[in-house]
């Protein structure tokens, strides 16, 4: 019989949580977010912590409450300007961002998770988002790539790309609508957005799930993340947003 992987949120954090970690927190505004871990994250008093995710919630809920905590010391994410706290924070300089593409960037989890060394994307030509990025050409005559240098003057005739590299993290926080105690998931609805890609990007991934059932209930075609990836199942709330 699997050895059940259900544990306590405190017992999951000291486990699994230390200072400095890069986490991977997936959702969409507040809709997939293990508020469940974040507030647990807070109550160990785990400290600057460097996030991955799409957003930073809103004032005061998700992720906004590791924003309250003062506890993120750089985040990745696509956009900030549901959380007006988090903005005034990366204004003032307490917290340190760097903006990258929604589609990218979970192109770029899904690639550190694959083992991939990276993605050509044309996403962010031409743009500040190329700032101090490697930009290839594909070259028709010769039948290859080709990287550019100096200044790149914009060329709609020219098939170019951005060169993105792979994002990864130490933990990944998941939220759950079930999970069995070994940790196969399945996610609900839109709450599955960033959950099942960046599952793959972390060495260590916390689940917290809505309903914990016995190992065999699920249907292995229902199963969206395979327990294999999981590390620890702790109980969640009940989302009020799907």
């Amino acid at each position: 019989m699997a050895k059940s992987k259900v544990t306590t949120v405190e017992e999951a954090i000291k486990t699994y949580c230390f200072d400095g970690m890069t986490v991977l927190l997936p959702g969409f505004v507040n809709v997939g977010v293990s508020e469940v871990l974040i507030e647990g994250l807070i109550e160990a008093g785990i400290k600057d912590i460097s996030v991955i995710s799409n957003n930073t919630s809103v004032p005061h809920r998700g992720i906004g409450k590791l924003v309250d905590a003062n506890v993120i010391k750089k985040i990745t994410a696509s956009h900030i300007g549901n959380n007006a706290v988090a903005v005034e924070k990366v204004v003032a300089g307490e917290i340190d961002l760097t903006f990258v593409p929604q589609g990218s960037l979970c192109e770029k989890v899904r690639a550190g998770g694959a083992g991939i060394g990276g993605i050509l994307t044309p996403t962010g030509m031409y743009t500040p988002m190329m700032d101090g990025k490697q930009v290839v050409e594909w070259d028709e005559e010769a039948g290859k790539f080709v990287f550019l240098e100096g200044e790149i003057v914009p060329d709609p005739t020219k098939k170019r790309f951005i060169l993105e590299l792979p994002l990864s993290g130490d933990v990944c926080f998941v939220h759950a609508w079930k999970a069995d105690k070994m940790g196969n998931v399945v996610y609900r609805r839109t709450s599955r957005n960033f959950n099942e890609a960046f599952a793959t990007a972390a060495k260590h991934v916390i689940v917290e799930a809505e309903e914990i059932v016995e190992i065999g209930e699920l249907d292995p075609d229902e199963i969206m993340t395979p327990g294999f990836v999981v590390d620890a199942v702790v109980q969640g709330r009940t989302l009020t947003e799907a």
